[in-house]
């Protein structure tokens, strides 16, 4: 993840490099639903050899947080690393269960409660698309007030791991259907196994909620 930016004619300065940490930032927080604050300490590079191309980076490909450091780095005359200090806060929507809500659960408009903050703050996986929520089903419970997030749901076309399903075998010139119990879990378009009424294991792609299909 970097930006790079080209003065063949003044160098860069502090002021600059700052600008570029900004504008960097602020791009990467547009994958967020949300408005994005940023502020960055002014890095230091007057020991630093005069730099007319530079990049910006986050260290090792590094996630966003409300604090973090953000890399400096200088192409051209001469390459040389500095790194500055960043705060950034994105206010946006999330969701959070209204009521606790039992494993299994088909999730409603009843089910869910809208809330506002810090999107960065909350943990990994929080889901802030509404349309993502309704219909799904949880896998766990969620508490009363707990924000929502995607390792807690799965989709309604999914199937889940004991389910009986379908088998829909299709080979050249012919199609053929049987029952049998999900061994795992799997959302469509993934490779679950499952145990046919014959005892046999076999391995197939999740149609739907109900189907999978082996291919002959």
């Amino acid at each position: 993840m970097s930006t790079a930016f080209a003065s063949s004619i003044i160098p860069l300065s502090n002021e600059d490099f700052a600008k570029q940490a900004e504008e960097f930032v602020l791009e990467q927080a547009a994958d967020y639903p949300g408005q994005a604050r940023v502020t960055v300490s002014p890095p230091d590079i007057n020991r630093m050899p005069a730099c007319s191309q530079s990049e910006v980076f986050l260290p090792s490909n590094g996630r966003l947080r409300p604090r973090m450091t953000v890399g400096l780095r200088c192409l051209a005359p001469s390459p040389w690393t500095s790194y500055t200090q960043v705060e950034l806060g994105i206010e946006g929507h999330y969701y959070v269960a209204s009521r606790s809500l039992d494993s299994g659960t088909v999730i409603t408009e009843d089910d869910i409660a809208t809330r506002d903050g810090d999107l960065l703050r909350l943990a990994p996986g929080t889901i802030f698309d509404r349309d993502r929520l309704l219909g799904s089903i949880t896998t766990q419970r969620i508490g009363t007030g707990s924000p929502i997030r995607e390792r807690a749901l799965r989709s309604a076309d999914s199937v889940a791991r004991g389910q009986a399903v379908r088998l829909e075998a299709r080979g050249v010139g012919f199609v053929a259907t049987s029952e049998g119990t999900a061994m795992q879990s799997g959302e469509p378009g993934t490779q679950i196994q499952v145990r046919a009424a014959s005892g046999q294991m076999v391995s197939g792609t999740v149609l739907n909620s109900q189907t999978v299909l082996v291919l002959m």
